[in-house]
C-alpha cells in the first residue's frame, strides 16, 4: 500500500478574509523542500503579507492525528516513521502518542506481526518450551495470549484483518 504522506498547509491570512488558499505538501522531504513549499504557498497569497499558516488537513498519517499547529519539523519526523514502518506507524503513534515511545517500541520490542495473539502464544510456546506430542493438543493458545494482554506482558496493535502486531512490554 503505497500512500502519499502529506499535509495541506493553508495561508490564515486568507482563510480570515474568506479565501481558501493553501497547498498540499510531501511531509516525508527534507525540511528545506517542505519549508520552500510553504513559503511559496504564501507568497502567492490573495492576501497581502500572509505569513501565518495552519495545517488544515492530513492524509497518509493512518490513525494517527496531525494537530493544526504541529511544527513542520515534528510532522516530518513523525511522516517518516510512518514511512519507515508503513504496517503499524501510524498506530504506534496514535497508541503513545510520542514518537519516542513509539520508534523505541517498533526498535526494541517488536516481536512480530501475527494472525492472532493466540499464533504468537503458540510460537512463543514451541520455541522456548519442550511439549510432548501426547499433550499438545490440550494446550489453550488462546487463553495464554488472552494472560500476555491482561497481564500487561505484551502490547497488540491490530492493524487488519489477522495483522495482529505484538511489543513485549518492559
Amino acid at each position: 500500500m503505497s500512500t502519499d504522506i502529506r499535509i495541506y498547509v493553508a495561508d490564515l491570512a486568507a482563510y480570515n478574509a474568506g479565501h481558501l488558499h493553501g497547498a498540499w505538501v510531501d511531509a516525508t522531504q527534507d525540511m528545506d523542500g517542505i519549508q520552500e513549499q510553504v513559503d511559496a504557498m504564501l507568497a502567492t497569497s490573495p492576501v497581502e503579507g500572509a505569513e501565518e499558516y495552519a495545517i488544515h488537513d492530513f492524509e497518509g498519517f493512518g490513525s494517527y492525528r496531525v494537530g493544526e499547529y504541529e511544527r513542520l519539523e515534528r510532522v516530518r519526523q513523525i511522516a517518516c516513521f510512518i514511512e519507515e514502518h508503513p504496517d503499524m506507524g501510524a498506530a504506534l503513534l496514535a497508541h503513545f502518542n510520542d514518537l519516542d515511545q513509539a520508534r523505541k517500541a517498533a526498535d526494541e520490542a517488536y516481536c512480530g506481526c501475527y494472525a492472532s495473539l493466540a499464533d504468537y502464544a503458540q510460537e512463543l510456546t514451541e520455541q522456548t518450551t519442550s511439549i510432548p506430542d501426547s499433550l499438545a493438543g490440550y494446550i489453550d493458545y488462546s487463553a495464554m495470549a488472552r494472560d500476555l494482554e491482561y497481564g500487561g506482558e505484551v502490547l497488540v496493535i491490530e492493524t487488519g484483518f489477522e495483522q495482529v502486531h505484538v511489543f513485549i512490554v518492559y
